[in-house]
This record gives structure tokens, C-alpha cells and sequence, in this order.
């Protein structure tokens, strides 16, 4: 995983290529808590959230087996533009 250096005053600038997901509307629409997927993908809960708020961008394995997890394409996850909002 690569974090990314965010806030105010911190001296240090993002990263340059931020990489936007899906992840939490996933796990919701599925019922999926950050727990179960974490535990499902051998990581700490907390980085499930870390995640899902692009504070970390994940390595091409681990968002391949997040992928793989919600049997659906990568693409469909993860992006370097923002998505569009999903209509209901």
C-alpha cells in the first residue's frame, strides 16, 4: 500500500495520482462490514477504511482480490478520475 500525506500545514504535498473507489458502496450495498472484507482479504480492518477514504491507494494485488472478492472488474472499483454518482 502507498499512503498518501494529506492535511494542512504538513509541509508534504498528495499524491499526485489519487485512486478513487467503490469500496464502501460495495461493501454496502452488499452488507458487507469492514471487518468481514478485511478478514476475507488477510488485512487489518482498518485499512478497509484507510481505503475507502483514499487515504491509501492499494497495491494492483490487493485491489485485484478486492475485485475478485466482489466479482466484478477492477475498472469497476477503482479509478484515477472521480466517478460519476451512481444513479438509484
Amino acid at each position: 500500500m502507498t499512503p498518501r500525506t494529506e492535511g494542512a500545514g504538513s509541509g508534504a504535498a498528495a499524491a499526485p495520482d489519487p485512486v478513487h473507489n467503490r469500496i464502501a458502496m460495495l461493501r454496502v450495498e452488499r452488507r458487507v462490514t469492514r471487518r468481514q472484507l478485511a478478514d476475507a482479504l488477510g488485512v487489518h480492518y482498518q485499512t478497509i477504511g484507510y481505503l475507502e477514504r483514499g487515504e491509501y491507494s492499494p497495491s494492483l494485488h490487493l485491489a485485484l482480490r478486492i475485485a475478485e472478492y466482489f466479482e466484478v472488474p477492477v475498472e469497476f472499483i477503482f479509478s484515477l478520475t472521480p466517478f460519476a454518482p451512481l444513479k438509484p
